[in-house]
């Protein structure tokens, strides 16, 4: 797997995939929605620990410097 996510690009997706996680621990959203978006939490975590997205990787798009390519 070649990186296609830039740093900026990792940090949003941490800080939303905390936002997510705390929103559905907290009970402030619940039922499907509150799943809906914990699992959203659980993929924008592993997306940006392996600095890897398949979804830019189908549509041919990256985020990633030149150097770390």
């Amino acid at each position: 797997m070649k990186k296609n996510m830039g740093g900026a690009d990792r940090i949003i997706r941490m800080i939303l995939a905390a936002v997510f996680a705390i929103l559905y621990f907290t009970n402030v959203v619940t039922g499907t929605l509150g799943i809906v978006l914990l699992v959203l939490a659980v993929v924008f975590l592993l997306t940006s620990l392996v600095s890897f997205c398949p979804l830019y990787a189908i549509s041919k798009l990256s985020t990633a410097s030149k150097k770390s390519n």
